[in-house]
């Protein structure tokens, strides 16, 4: 059950403190979100429904909750040396960041696919992950990183069946010491540098043979990475430069002889949001790794991994747009303003409607794409062609709204919301993130680009998707041979309309989705506002008449 509706009256010896809500605390954000536990049933992972109701009790814990603001206000600090001068290079964190990701990886949310392989597996893994992204998303990349790293290992058997257990054990090890000999280990990434960014083609890092070289060989790596994620991890997978051209490779924190390896980290980043992780900027003074796959063939290997973060991408911003909608709710719905309930105002109503039925689309899409990783990993083709382009599409589109979207729950909560006690600021401040991780929006419409041109079956993959729905909407059908017409169309100008195409192209699906798996009041103001145009330029413009009262019911966080 939700905490208790409003706080007794209570006097502070001025005046009476009455007609505040009490925090949204010691409930279960699994069982109150009807909207996740359908797409659960329905994208094959019913069998893990036990699982995610147990780790929605944990995540919605009074105690758990403290523990993210704790991460935060605590956050981790970098020791390059201890007392006597020796460079260890090691993160501090606070005792609540390892008690949020001994929750995570006790719940398999880095390894579950991999260690439980079978229908269902990967929504299984998203709908579980984004239960833990509501109490603290800072935690959710080391997680998810781990879990992506696993495609691409296997890429290189020998290191596949040396670290892959370390991988996906349910233990939580926080201790700096070579991986065999700890519990569990986790896998970070490196990829960008200062001068290039998403353009990894242009990074400077040399990889330099040892033994001859070539997949699985020993090199020795120098150079720089601008964004090295978790560095407190026991792994990372690098890019460098070889003679062949950017290649793949993994690079330990200890070396085989059992010494830290030449892994430097220059500095923490001082970031708007997620706070609570550590990211950095390292640089490798002749650090001992080994190639993953072949020769120059480095970013098709990494992108591996990149694909399931993505993933993890739409799945973390859509339960971020989940944390809103049940706080806003939550708070509107136990205090009074002008001689009613807020919840219950119809100007209030409308705003409350619309980010839940942003709120539903972004989950149903998610965990549609990861049915398509389960799909792929059984051998399906349609759905790889599917995935191809859904991913960047839903990865653009879903974390390119995270911002307005929080703003405007936050706002629901009035000045109150501004406070960082709400926990609103910190939400906010995490909302753009998603969007610029694993490429940022252009990055996404380019690779949206270059799927038309490489692989035009799967385009063909994703309009079949759309479709599927369109035929008991007559508003998507009219939507969507729109856009069939502008893709690819005037040629000469399709990279400077490829957001507006890749916006639409997620509109589009996110309503089939609705249509087809939604309630109906949500697909009809869905429709009417994002395909038919009935809607002004902010939250809150649904048009009169939507039946908001029944939107608002189904996602009400205590019911």
């Amino acid at each position: 059950m939700a905490a208790m509706a409003t706080v007794e009256r209570q006097s502070s010896g001025t005046h009476e403190v009455f007609n505040q809500p009490s925090p949204l605390e010691d409930y279960n954000p699994f069982d109150a979100d009807r909207v996740l536990v359908e797409a659960l049933r329905r994208e094959g992972a019913e069998w893990a429904e036990g699982r995610a109701r147990e780790l929605g009790a944990i995540c919605g814990s009074k105690q758990t909750i403290r523990w993210g603001f704790e991460a935060n206000d605590k956050k981790p600090e970098l020791r390059t040396h201890d007392r006597y001068g020796h460079r260890i290079d090691e993160v501090e964190f606070d005792s609540s960041w390892h008690d949020l990701m001994r929750i995570g990886v006790s719940h398999g949310l880095h390894a579950s696919p991999w260690r439980e392989p079978g229908p269902g597996a990967h929504v299984a893994r998203a709908a579980m992950f984004g239960l833990l992204m509501q109490a603290e998303s800072g935690v959710g990349c080391p997680i998810s990183m781990t879990y992506s790293a696993i495609p691409a290992l296997r890429k290189q058997p020998e290191l596949a069946d040396a670290w892959e257990s370390r991988f996906l054990s349910l233990d939580y090890d926080e201790r700096a010491m070579p991986a065999e000999r700890k519990r569990g280990a986790l896998c970070g990434m490196a990829m960008t540098e200062k001068q290039g960014g998403s353009d990894v083609r242009a990074n400077t890092t040399t990889a330099t043979p040892l033994n001859g070289g070539g997949p699985g060989a020993e090199y020795e790596i120098v150079g720089h990475k601008w964004f090295c994620s978790a560095p407190m991890c026991d792994a990372f997978l690098v890019l460098a430069q070889t003679d062949s051209g950017i290649s793949c490779f993994l690079m330990p924190r200890w070396t085989p002889d059992g010494e830290r390896n030449a892994f430097h980290i220059q500095r923490l980043k001082d970031k708007l949001g997620n706070r609570s992780n550590a990211s950095s900027e390292v640089e490798f003074r002749g650090a001992w790794a080994r190639m993953i796959g072949e020769e120059g063939r480095g970013v098709p290997t990494i992108i591996e991994m990149v694909n399931h973060t993505r993933l993890d991408c739409v799945v973390g911003t859509a339960s971020g747009y989940r944390a809103g909608v049940a706080q806003a709710l939550h708070h509107t719905a136990h205090r009074s303003a002008f001689g009613k309930e807020l919840i219950e105002q119809p100007l209030m109503q409308n705003v409350l409607a619309d980010l839940c039925v942003e709120s539903e689309a972004a989950t149903i899409s998610g965990m549609r794409l990861a049915r398509a990783y389960d799909e792929v990993a059984a051998g399906d083709q349609e759905a790889a062609d599917f995935r191809r382009i859904a991913n960047a599409v839903l990865k653009y589109w879903t974390c390119k709204r995270a911002p307005s979207h929080a703003v405007e729950c936050l706002e629901c909560f009035g000045g109150n919301g501004y406070v960082e006690e709400s926990g609103m600021p910190r939400l906010y401040r995490e909302a753009p993130l998603a969007s610029i991780w694993e490429g940022s929006g252009n990055v996404q419409c380019l690779d949206v680009l270059r799927a038309m041109v490489k692989s035009p079956e799967s385009v063909e993959a994703f309009f079949a998707e759309v479709e599927a729905g369109a035929g008991a909407e007559p508003r998507l059908k009219s939507y969507a041979e729109e856009i069939r017409a502008e893709v690819p169309g005037d040629i000469e100008t399709i990279q400077a309309r490829a957001r507006r195409i890749v916006e639409k192209m997620a509109i589009a699906l996110q309503a089939s989705l609705l249509v087809r798996y939604g309630d109906e009041a949500v697909a009809d103001a869905f429709c009417a506002s994002r395909l038919s145009g009935d809607w002004g330029q902010a939250f809150g413009t649904l048009p009169a008449g939507t039946g908001f009262a029944r939107i608002i019911e189904r996602h009400r966080p205590s019911r």
